[in-house]
This record gives C-alpha cells, structure tokens and sequence, in this order.
C-alpha cells in the first residue's frame, strides 16, 4: 500500500508516527501487522485514508 501511495518507509514512519523500523519489520513480516497495536494501525490508516482493517493480511 505503501508504494501505492508513493511514500518511502521513512515518509510514512513521519507521517504516521511510527518508527521506522517498525515499518520495515512489517514489511519484511519479520514482525506480525496482525498483532500490532490499535494506536499503530490507526496511525497508519490515517494516512492512507483507509480502515484498520485494510491493514490487516488474512
């Protein structure tokens, strides 16, 4: 979603206040976005303008 958007890691850990390196460890799923907490998700969301819910992989 993130290059979707156009944004580097480091824009949208600016962006959303999530660090950085939380952002890489999702994306590399080194670390699991389904047990990331509510604040993060959110903080997320609101960036892309999407629900929590978008985030989450099934």
């Amino acid at each position: 979603m993130r290059t979707t958007y156009g944004y580097t890691q480091q824009e949208l850990s600016n962006l959303s206040g999530v660090s950085l390196r939380s952002i890489q460890l999702y994306e590399q799923r080194n670390k699991d976005i389904n047990k990331a907490s509510v604040d993060k998700l959110y903080c997320i969301s609101k960036v892309f303008g999407c629900k929590i819910e978008d985030l989450i992989e099934k």
